[in-house]
């Protein structure tokens, strides 16, 4: 059992939910209390939750942007860095914290100022970057995200990253030395509470293809708009449903509409946890056909409930899978691809189950959050043994 002290910097946590990053500290966090670890999260707060509360063991600290109600996403953020540094020197009256942990450029302005006033360690999980999400820096707007990332990186006494995919792209882009670098992967527990998801009529006795995601350009949304539209051209009998929430979601509505493939691909908005696994449970297919993924919780998401799993051969995902054995692996933006991946799983059952419950296997062995929490603790002390203020 650990007795670290360790103060968590992260725009969100649940039940503020925007993308995976809220999962993967609420998930870490969780399993870092049970081995020991005290662990105080700093986040943003949001209408209708406590300012501070105990949640699953974790010490949860919600602060509102000095600029709360500013437009520009970049003065939010900055206010928000400043009431996360002011909240962390309070609690440090009475607190004896032994690090730092922040999660993404989002809170890194607080970690580095707060390294400096409380002469802390600073550990920082770089989930992913604006380089790799765009695959370059084009824009103004990038160039300043690409900077802080830069800053927080280069202020940090040692980094985590989820894949080896993301270990190259900090090597390649940010010049890191590779003994700053360790690997842990995102985990995942099973959560089995189910639902009972009533389909629309259109949807019954054809073949459900399932996908979740953000609806952003990276996740390759696009491509299965491509597909339902060969689907369309082909008479197959698949059914897309695509769930989540984001910029481009009804722009993605707008185009299934304007190419008539209603009968083919939905996009249904969020959804909740209980109604995923339903739905997850009820497809014979789950895709993440992402063009950029540092690493794809949303496979683990399916993989854990047996579903056989379609991911794209790019990034962090192609580490998740073997091909044909634990998923299958798609050509990223390749609508002919997923098709082929698909029809392989519904032309081959037997296969299809026996690639569900490997994968299962694997996620269970290798993703449980029990076990990184235990990888995370003795980068913690490492850092702490080798850090000298």
């Amino acid at each position: 059992m650990s007795n670290i002290k360790a103060l968590m910097l992260s725009w969100e946590f649940p039940p503020n939910v925007v993308g995976g990053l809220s999962k993967h500290v609420d998930g870490l966090s969780r399993s870092l209390v049970q081995l020991g670890v005290q662990v105080h999260i700093i986040t943003a707060y949001k209408e209708g939750l406590l300012s501070d509360e105990i949640y699953n063991g974790v010490y949860v600290h919600r602060v509102k942007p000095l600029n709360d109600k500013d437009e520009s996403f970049f003065s939010w953020v900055a206010g928000l860095n400043l009431t996360m540094a002011m909240e962390a020197k309070r609690l440090a009256e009475n607190i004896e914290f032994d690090l730092i942990h922040v999660h993404d450029w989002l809170s890194g302005a607080a970690g580095i100022a707060l390294k400096k006033f409380l002469s802390l360690p600073l550990l920082t999980t770089i989930h992913a970057t604006e380089f790799g999400r765009s695959g370059g820096i084009f824009n103004e707007m990038q160039r300043f995200i690409h900077e802080k990332e830069i800053q927080l990186i280069n202020q940090s006494d040692k980094l985590i990253v989820c894949s080896h995919y993301m270990f190259k792209e900090l090597c390649t882009v940010f010049k890191v030395n590779p003994e700053k670098l360790t690997i842990l992967p995102n985990g995942i527990e099973p959560n089995m509470s189910l639902v009972k998801t009533t389909m629309m009529p259109e949807w019954k006795n054809k073949k459900i293809i399932f996908s979740i995601g953000r609806m952003v350009e990276e996740k390759g949304f696009e491509t299965i708009i491509k597909a339902a539209s060969l689907v369309k051209e082909r008479g197959l009998e698949f059914f897309f449903i695509v769930a989540g929430k984001g910029p481009k979601l009804q722009q993605y509505r707008g185009k299934a509409i304007n190419e008539k493939l209603e009968e083919q691909i939905s996009f249904v908005g969020y959804i909740s946890e209980i109604e995923k696994n339903a739905y997850i449970l009820q497809s014979e297919v789950a895709v993440f056909p992402s063009l950029y993924e540092p690493f794809g919780i949303v496979a683990l998401e399916s993989m854990i409930l047996g579903k056989p799993t379609i991911v794209s051969n790019t990034g962090g995902l192609k580490g998740i899978i073997q091909h044909r054995k634990t998923g299958l692996l798609m050509d990223p933006g390749n609508a002919e691809s997923l098709l082929e991946q698909i029809e392989f799983l519904l032309t081959n059952p037997k296969k299809a189950k026996e690639i569900g419950r490997c994968g299962k296997k694997m996620v269970n062995r290798i993703y449980g959050w029990k076990h990184i929490a235990q990888e995370t603790i003795l980068v913690m002390e490492d850092l702490l043994l080798k850090t000298v203020f």
